[in-house]
């Protein structure tokens, strides 16, 4: 009776693979470390107010690095994402002031075009950019690196030729709420959350679950893992490969011109020079939080984890009062310790 109570457990322990577990745990602890050091470190740290502050900062990158996650998944990179943001983000200024030659000439009004269309202009820039470059990738066969690094000069250059250089600013209360805006400041008692929950953090952990639920429950995610594991056996079993790869493309587009709106709803401005060094802070967050450079693993809690430990750590980091340029050392480090541990893994696996 014993023996057969003890082969189940035996057969069970041999099919759990801990290098699987330590990886796909290692994230998750190694931000409720820091979370623990920095509260030990400093008071302010752990106050609600603060933490809600450190999601709010991360939800822009954080919101791109879900759409990164899809293209990092079937082995994609999109080195474009900030400039894209900041093409989509004058774009949507633009309308918001009434359209570009109004703008131009000093003759917008207030309410220009409204918020839904100044948003949806940010969201049809971002997809068409993500369209052009998935495009590019699938039918004329250049590698993903090469053509987004291109496209992140192109883009660039599209938004100071289409700003003419100058910001857009001094947009509407209604316009600002995306950005800035807190809800539930009247509902919490005790006034925990301080003046309330920043819509931003709402709208980021909102697109996550919805993102998590596609890639993961889905026949469209299980695709698109299986094009990242495999290209050539996803062909041959049957899968649209270059479709697949096209539309990881598009989602990354759409959410880079809905940040672009919401970047430039947060600071009250659309500057050709927003989104600057974005690039680094996304990919960052989907290879700390677990998602192959390599494709087919990966996921979105993962790269959720990996965007709010980099603000955790920025955040404890300025508390503490360490300067910037030990900041941007510390998580450079950080990047090629994760792609170094990614490595490591698929080693331990092939034994």
């Amino acid at each position: 009776m014993e023996q057969a109570l003890r082969d189940p457990f035996r057969a069970y322990v041999k099919r759990l693979d801990i290098v699987d577990v330590i990886s796909q745990l290692a994230p998750l602890v190694f931000l409720v470390t820091l979370i623990i050091v920095f509260g030990t470190l400093n008071s302010k740290f752990l106050k609600p107010v603060n933490l809600l502050n450190v999601l709010q900062q991360v939800s822009i990158t954080g919101l791109m690095a879900i759409g990164m996650t899809y293209v990092i998944i079937t082995s994609g990179i999109d080195l474009s994402v900030g400039s894209l943001l900041a093409f989509s983000g004058v774009v949507c200024a633009a309308v918001a002031k009434g359209g570009r030659e109004s703008w131009l000439s000093g003759t917008t009004t207030e309410q220009g075009y409204g918020v839904t269309l100044a948003a949806l202009a940010a969201i049809g820039i971002g997809m068409t950019g993500g369209l052009i470059q998935g495009t590019a990738i699938t039918r004329l066969g250049v590698p993903p690196f090469v053509v987004t690094l291109g496209g992140m000069s192109a883009f660039r250059g599209a938004t100071l030729l289409f700003s003419h250089g100058g910001p857009i600013s001094g947009f509407t209360k209604d316009f600002r709420y995306w950005g800035s805006g807190k809800v539930f400041g009247d509902v919490i008692p005790g006034n925990f959350f301080g003046d309330g929950i920043p819509v931003l953090a709402i709208i980021f952990l909102s697109f996550a679950v919805i993102a998590h639920i596609i890639l993961r429950y889905t026949r469209y995610g299980r695709h698109v893992y299986a094009v990242g594991a495999n290209p050539e056996a996803a062909r041959l079993s049957g899968l649209n490969v270059k479709l697949i790869v096209l539309s990881v493309y598009v989602i990354l587009g759409f959410f880079c011109g809905l940040c672009g709106f919401l970047q430039a709803a947060r600071v009250n401005s659309a500057e050709a020079v927003a989104g600057t060094g974005f690039e680094l802070t996304v990919i960052a967050s989907v290879v700390i939080g677990g998602t192959s450079l390599f494709g087919g693993e990966g996921g979105i809690f993962g790269t959720v984890v990996g965007a709010v430990l980099i603000g955790v750590l920025t955040n404890g980091l300025v508390l503490m009062q360490v300067q910037t340029y030990y900041q941007q050392i510390i998580l450079g480090a950080i990047i090629v310790f994760a792609v170094a541990f990614d490595r490591f893994i698929k080693s331990k696996r092939r034994v």
